[in-house]
């Protein structure tokens, strides 16, 4: 009975903390407060138009309920590199998002998106980061291509043969499950709770919203946790040529990583290597079919394909924004933060910044300067998956149009309610459309 008190008060506790929050929220966001818009618990169906409301206040707007805000691009990249910038707060400042249904829960089931080098600042940062970054170098990358391509084709003849299909279900899901999973060397089997798993993760980055979100997270928390604990233990009893192999293998600093540690490591590397890709290729071939002329552009010469990975990044960027916290008293873009102050980078503003940008709203395949977007962060926190990402993209973008020329959307394009990590939740689409 003590646990089912000490849950039901825990569960009160936060559902009061989170109806207060959602109270101001929502009152400065019905105030017409473009930050409140943007950082409100419902995701916009079009964040663009706010996000030049808070361009026009200012390169560096402080709100008033104390966070700063910059939609400036050269703002963004110097402090994405600034070391006086962390991800994390001072460990008397926990941070993360709380999804503990029980007290003590955090000790036992690990939360990627909360340990992982994701949310680590140096010196914990630089180790998993180099453990991990020989996985994906250029060379990786370029001896990874063809299995990439394997994949790529094995999901498109699922599709190939019908005149209606879901594009984020039936291909831009399918891809980066399979590829991730692949190169883990994990049966089929266990391919669909990966996916529930990213899906849920996914959906609550921007906060949880009600007791019955915190409950699902927390169940599929211990989920992933008890699976990758177990795969962790197998590849230490038989190790293979697989990536989480080569992690267990590993080391940081002459030691080798507790198994949390790894758990958290191949967590965070099978979720983010999921959720924002899918959004990438699903986004950037609906960008395409929303502009036949830069389609055909495709259609023409698909070597273009990399381009409009790089233009599409650029112009909806699958992340759209970044937090970073003073982590000393630190000046950026001129104003000065005290150690603490949080600093909310709109990435996605950024790429549209119309002082980097010509015609920064518009999708173009052949814009010289496209890939100085900031879609994959900057510095010691750009993204170790980058690479894999964009092999991914390029090629289902490449493969899908080229036996699919005629492919059209065939109905309307449902985004999901994530604020942040931006991407369509489903795209009907016709293979045969009209031309």
């Amino acid at each position: 009975m003590r646990i089912s008190t000490e849950r039901l008060g825990s569960e009160i506790r936060a559902g009061a903390v989170s109806l207060t929050t959602r109270s101001v929220v929502r009152a400065l966001a019905m105030s017409g407060d473009p930050v409140m818009r943007v950082l409100g618990r419902r995701a916009l169906e079009d964040p663009y138009p706010e996000y030049e409301r808070i361009r026009a206040r200012g390169a560096m707007v402080r709100h008033p309920l104390g966070m700063h805000i910059t939609t400036d691009h050269a703002i963004s990249r110097a402090a994405l590199r600034d070391p006086k910038l962390g991800v994390k707060p001072a460990p008397e400042r926990p941070g993360g998002i709380p999804w503990q249904v029980v007290s003590g829960e955090e000790a036992r089931y690990v939360h990627p998106l909360d340990e992982s080098m994701l949310v680590l600042n140096p010196p914990e940062h630089t180790g998993l980061r180099r453990l991990a970054s020989p996985l994906f170098t250029p060379r990786a990358m370029q001896d990874m291509t063809r299995d990439v391509e394997t994949v790529v084709d094995r999901v498109l003849d699922r599709v190939e043969g019908r005149a209606r299909f879901d594009l984020v279900a039936d291909v831009a899901r399918r891809i980066p499950i399979e590829v991730i999973c692949d190169l883990f060397a994990l049966p089929d089997a266990d391919r669909t709770a990966f996916v529930r798993w990213g899906q849920v993760l996914a959906n609550t980055l921007d906060g949880i919203r009600t007791l019955g979100e915190r409950r699902e997270v927390r169940r599929a928390l211990a989920e992933m946790t008890r699976f990758l604990s177990a795969l962790v233990d197998e590849r230490r009893r038989d190790p293979g040529e697989d990536m989480v192999s080569r992690l267990v293998a590993g080391e940081v600093d002459g030691e080798p990583l507790d198994g949390r540690t790894l758990v958290a490591l191949v967590g965070i590397l099978l979720l983010a290597g999921f959720e924002t890709t899918v959004n990438a290729i699903s986004g950037a071939a609906v960008a395409l079919l929303r502009h036949p002329p830069q389609k055909q552009l495709l259609l023409d010469d698909p070597a273009l394909a990399g381009e409009a990975v790089e233009e599409f990044l650029r112009y909806d960027a699958p992340v759209q924004m970044l937090g970073r916290i003073a982590l000393e008293p630190v000046t950026v873009g001129g104003v000065s933060l005290p150690a603490g102050a949080m600093l909310v980078i709109v990435v996605a503003a950024a790429n549209r910044d119309p002082a980097v940008f010509e015609e920064p709203h518009r999708f173009d395949l052949h814009r010289p300067n496209k890939r100085d977007h900031l879609a994959f962060s900057a510095g010691i926190h750009y993204c170790l998956g980058a690479g894999l990402a964009r092999l991914e993209t390029e090629l289902a973008l490449r493969h899908l149009f080229a036996r699919m020329p005629r492919l059209a959307l065939a109905g309307e394009t449902r985004m999901r309610p994530v604020r942040n990590v931006r991407g369509a939740g489903a795209v009907p689409v016709l293979s045969r459309g009209e031309q």
